[in-house]
């Protein structure tokens, strides 16, 4: 609130027709304000906004429709048979004849603290990805960009959050006039899948008519050049338990004759992917749309990251050679976990009773989640095993040698959005002017954001505005924000708020 205040509470001219460079304005504005713009993020990242929370949600809402009102917005706040709310603001401006609606959600996912080195809830500002703390409160700007701020949510997406409000104030402070009405909608499920967000969606469809939606979630490229991404993969998950001896078997005496729910998972991974990140399983490619020219040419013009990206991860090798980028394009089949028996100190000399594997599937257009589902089970039923949705009793378990259990998650389907389309032409404009030149273009992003939706019941461009750092830690623990991203983000949003056109 104080940031808004001494930004101005309304706009009271209009902008000189030759105005000073926005980006050098923003950046003026943002150097006198940096202990405040930090405390907001700071502020919200306090909130518990996670799944395991509901009040906090709740909490974490209203707060942000206050913060909305209080920059003179419209506001309202939606739900869904007792979802967490969505939280959508209006702001009309007198002369724009397009309108915009900027997307993030404000869920964080769920944290196990002892793996965290400080409080997640409990911002704590640092000198590097792995540094000292730092006083940020008590040190006069301007801030050393690298710095981290430390906290569930800072980053993912709390901070382009921030950088929206941020840039709002700055153009207050300004007199700039947006060159778009804006339109807000901030989510609190997307973490959960965004279960509630359709029904949400076409609810209040009236509300949401616009000509372009813009994504605040996702990290910028690994080169750290500011990025725009124009889709992102689908996701489907599964939870596949395969069935061994009811009881555990000691491995001397029935090794090599009774089943092992072990090996069989490890021999079934390798027959649905190879170690290149190749999926095996028939036709499940055979949906997928292929690449037009613009979005070769952009992956080809991709600043090379691979080596460097090897030397943070500390791995030898890379699946595949066609990069980085260019792997994401494809569906991947990923192995999340996999569970059975017990290792080390606490290994036996037994044969397991069961192993299951834990699944996350991305998805690129046109396949479907129904189509994969399909595809893999008929697959499944091909190699042998009896499918089941529950756990087998004895008959089932004597009458068929190989079952496998299959719990299926939530899922959504991928998009890809025109880059050629005017609007992505007007905002890979506007971005440039908030870099001071090119930007890098993703197709789509490789992971995955329910955006499906906006393409879906609207029809207009849906392009992505990532700010964070790519080693943010984002969904584990330590998640985190370096300064620099949240100090080009504002630049971005400004850019998108007051000079896109098309």
């Amino acid at each position: 609130m104080k940031l808004f205040v001494a930004a101005c509470s309304a706009f009271l001219t209009i902008a000189p027709a030759v105005a000073a460079d926005l980006r050098q304005q923003i950046d003026g504005y943002r150097a006198a304000h940096e202990t405040a713009i930090v405390g907001q993020l700071d502020e919200l990242t306090r909130l518990k906004s996670v799944a395991a929370d509901p009040q906090g949600l709740a909490a974490t809402a209203a707060h942000l429709e206050g913060l909305l009102k209080a920059r003179g917005f419209e506001t309202a706040s939606w739900s869904a048979a007792g979802s967490p709310p969505v939280v959508y603001g209006f702001f009309k401006s007198p002369t724009a004849k397009r309108t915009a609606v900027f997307y993030a959600h404000y869920d964080g996912q769920p944290v196990t603290p002892a793996q965290w080195s400080s409080d997640p809830f409990m911002p704590v500002m640092r000198d590097g990805p792995a540094g000292a703390d730092v006083d940020w409160k008590a040190a006069k700007p301007p801030f050393n960009p690298q710095w981290h701020l430390f906290g569930r949510a800072a980053a993912d997406d709390k901070s382009s959050i921030t950088a929206f409000l941020a840039a709002f104030d700055a153009l207050k402070a300004l007199h700039r006039q947006p060159s778009v009405n804006i339109k807000v909608v901030w989510e609190g499920e997307e973490e959960a899948n965004s279960a509630h967000l359709d029904a949400i969606l076409k609810d209040h469809a009236a509300d949401l008519a616009a000509d372009l939606w813009l994504i605040g979630d996702g990290p910028v490229h690994q080169s750290r050049s500011a990025t725009l991404y124009f889709g992102a993969r689908g996701g489907l998950s599964l939870e596949a338990t395969i069935y061994g001896p009811v009881r555990a078997l000691h491995d001397g005496h029935y090794g090599n004759w009774a089943p092992n729910p072990a090996v069989m998972a490890a021999e079934l991974i390798a027959q649905m992917r190879d170690s290149e990140g190749r999926i095996l399983i028939p036709g499940f490619s055979d949906d997928v749309r292929p690449l037009t020219a613009a979005e070769k040419t952009a992956i080809a013009q991709l600043p090379p990251v691979e080596d460097s990206l090897k030397q943070e991860f500390g791995t030898g090798r890379s699946e595949g050679q066609e990069g980085l980028t260019a792997s994401t394009m494809r569906p991947a089949l990923n192995i999340r976990g996999i569970r059975s028996g017990q290792v080390g100190a606490e290994a036996a000399n037994a044969i397991p009773v069961d192993a299951t594997v834990s699944v996350d599937f991305r998805l690129v257009p046109d396949e479907t989640p129904g189509h994969v589902r399909a595809k893999l089970e008929a697959f499944l039923r091909s190699k042998g095993w009896t499918i089941v949705t529950t756990a087998p009793d004895a008959a089932t378990r004597t009458a068929h040698p190989r079952i496998i259990r299959l719990s299926w998650g939530g899922s959504y389907p991928a998009l890809r959005s025109d880059m050629a389309s005017p609007a992505a032409k007007g905002v890979i404009a506007a971005a440039e002017k908030a870099a001071g030149g090119k930007v890098t273009l993703l197709p789509m992003m490789g992971a995955s954001v329910p955006i499906y939706l906006f393409d879906d019941l609207f029809h207009v461009p849906v392009i992505g505005l990532p700010i964070t750092n790519h080693d943010n830690n984002q969904h584990a623990a330590n998640e985190n924000l370096r300064l620099r991203n949240l100090w080009d983000g504002i630049n971005l949003y400004a850019a998108m708020m007051a000079e896109l056109n098309w």
